[in-house]
C-alpha cells in the first residue's frame, strides 16, 4: 500500500475510532475551549481547532459533541471547523452520518444550519438518505437566512451531481433563486446552473 495511501486511512480509522454511540453526549474537550468567547461575527479560534484535528482525527468528535453545546458561540464555531476539516476530509464524516441528518441539521441555529448543509453533501448516502438529505436542504432553501439558503442551493447542486435523478428538481428550485434571491443567491445560482448545464452535456 502507497505511504500516502496509508496515512489517509490511518486517519478515517482515527476518526471512526473516536466516536462511541451517542457522540454528542461526551464530555466537554479542551479543544472546545480554546473556542468560547467573543461574539457571533467572530469565527474565533475555529481555523486553528480545525488545524488541530487535522492533525489527530480523532478530535472531530469533539467538535461534533461541541455542536450540541449549550453555548451558541461553541457551537457556531464547531460547525465551521467540522465544515473546512471535511472540505479536505469528507471521509472523516462518515461516522456522522446519522447524527448529521438527524439531530444536527434540526438546529435551530443558522450559523450551524450554513455549515451542516455542505457537510450534507459530503455524506455518502443510500437512497433513503439522500432523500432525506434533499428534504432538509429544500426546507432550508425557506430559511431566513439568505447564507443559509446559498449554502443548501450549493449542497443541492453537489448532490445533483452526483445523481442526475435529481437534476430536474435542483434545477427547477435554483433557477427561481438565481431570479428571485438576494445578489449572492443569484450570482451563486447562474454559477451552479452553468455547473450542472455543462455537466448534463457530457
Amino acid at each position: 500500500m502507497p505511504r500516502s495511501a496509508g496515512r489517509k486511512k490511518a486517519a478515517a480509522s482515527g476518526a471512526r475510532d473516536a466516536v462511541s454511540r451517542n457522540p454528542l453526549s461526551h464530555p466537554a474537550h479542551p479543544l472546545l475551549k480554546m473556542l468560547e468567547g467573543g461574539d457571533r461575527r467572530s469565527i474565533g479560534k475555529s481555523n486553528e481547532a480545525a488545524a488541530l484535528v487535522l492533525e489527530e482525527p480523532g478530535r472531530m468528535d469533539a467538535l461534533f459533541s461541541g455542536m450540541a453545546s449549550g453555548d451558541p458561540l461553541v457551537r457556531m464555531r464547531c460547525a465551521d471547523a467540522a465544515e473546512k476539516v471535511t472540505a479536505l476530509h469528507p471521509e472523516y464524516l462518515h461516522p456522522y452520518k446519522d447524527v448529521l441528518l438527524n439531530t444536527l441539521s434540526k438546529t435551530g441555529q443558522k450559523e450551524v444550519r450554513w455549515h451542516v448543509a455542505p457537510m450534507l453533501a459530503r455524506l455518502p448516502l443510500t437512497e433513503a438518505e439522500q432523500k432525506n438529505a434533499v428534504d432538509i436542504l429544500l426546507a432550508y432553501l425557506n430559511d431566513r437566512s439568505s447564507i443559509v439558503k446559498t449554502f443548501a442551493m450549493q449542497a443541492l447542486a453537489d448532490l445533483a451531481a452526483r445523481d442526475g435523478k435529481l437534476r430536474p428538481l435542483v434545477l427547477r428550485h435554483i433557477r427561481e433563486l438565481a431570479v428571485t434571491g438576494t445578489p449572492a443567491m443569484k450570482a451563486r445560482g447562474k454559477k451552479l446552473l452553468a455547473r450542472l448545464d455543462t455537466a448534463a452535456a457530457r
